[in-house]
């Protein structure tokens, strides 16, 4: 079978591999859709994402949906032929995290596709993988492997709108109008947000934010002005820019709540608090998420949520490399997907 491997910056392979075997409790899956996520970019195109840094080979790959095509001895959950969205988190459920039900902040944490330990914990960016039964969430009706594939990216936005606790009546402002940023507008919308704005830099993301549901769009470029007044009773900043923070800041209203869900370049920053302090803005973080997956995959599987808008484009593994060249460029792309060949 086929894999794709990230052996350093810029060097990505697509690689024929043995079959997997599989063992009691654990089943074999293939690969129905997988998305390209801002992480997977950061480790092609620059050998890290954050602090996390490729020290081995590493199959990139954590937002995937896939049929099961075997099942070990024991497993009760799935069925050969179901339909799965797949969890890519494998908390302990043994530390003080996990029984205090925040699961992803786990200390133990082997979350798929990730080089944030060593050995690393690959992913599913592979015609075949295995995985034990708990990951798997077996759905039945009529969405596709493709909208199922964007489970744990929903997921991520669900968690940040819940750190926030009730939207209803409040508006809402977006940094970043990729894949988080659009997915937290749906979130907003499900939390009770009267309005949702999305700001960017360009303008293809902010039409698709326009499609998943944002009242109002603004080019962060051009709208400086309009971003400095406080205006916005909660501000996610889903971009990753220090800049998109700083406007995150300046246009919450005094007694207001940022949400921290992209991740910002690996390095000191620059950034004055006092407004945080003068205005007792609340600031958060939000990171991955945990009971929210479950929640996830009920939107998408009864159809609450559609996120066809936001799938740019569907690629074999073997033409990886051209499908994360496209999944970088957001004047083209929002969210790229590779399929088995």
């Amino acid at each position: 079978m086929l894999t794709c491997r990230i052996h350093a910056k810029e060097d990505m392979r697509v690689e024929p591999i043995a079959d997997p075997d599989i063992g009691p409790g654990q089943v074999l899956i293939r690969l129905g859709a997988g998305g390209i996520c801002g992480s997977d970019i950061h480790y092609y195109f620059e050998g890290r994402n954050g602090s996390f840094v490729i020290r081995e080979p590493l199959v990139p790959g954590h937002e995937v949906s896939g049929v099961i095509a075997k099942v070990g001895a024991g497993v009760t959950r799935v069925k050969a032929g179901d339909k799965v969205a797949v969890s890519p988190s494998h908390a302990c459920g043994q530390c003080e995290y996990c029984r205090e039900g925040r699961e992803q902040l786990c200390r133990n944490m082997r979350f798929l596709g990730s080089a944030s330990v060593f050995p690393h914990v690959q992913g599913m960016f592979a015609e075949y993988f295995v995985l034990g039964e708990r990951q798997c969430y077996p759905v039945s009706g009529e969405v596709s492997l493709g909208e199922l594939a964007f489970a744990e990216p929903l997921a991520v936005a669900l968690h940040a709108v819940n750190r926030v606790g009730a939207l209803i009546g409040k508006s809402v402002l977006v940094t970043g109008g990729g894949t988080i940023g659009c997915l937290t507008v749906i979130a907003a919308r499900l939390g009770g947000a009267t309005s949702v704005t999305v700001s960017d830099v360009l303008d293809r993301p902010l039409d698709t934010a326009r499609a998943a549901g944002a009242d109002r769009v603004l080019r962060a470029d051009r709208d400086a002005e309009l971003l400095a007044i406080p205006q916005f009773d909660v501000a996610f900043e889903a971009s990753g820019s220090l800049a998109a923070l700083k406007s995150c800041v300046a246009s919450t209203k005094r007694g207001g709540t940022i949400v921290q869900v992209g991740t910002l370049p690996h390095e000191p920053l620059p950034f004055v608090v006092n407004e945080i302090m003068v205005k007792e803005l609340d600031f958060k973080g939000a990171f991955r998420w945990g009971i929210e997956f479950d929640w996830a995959v009920q939107y998408l599987s009864s159809g609450r949520v559609d996120v066809r808008p936001l799938l740019s484009g569907r690629f074999p593994l073997q033409d990886a490399v051209h499908a994360f060249e496209l999944a970088k460029d957001k004047s083209r792309s929002t969210k790229v997907q590779l399929v088995a060949a």
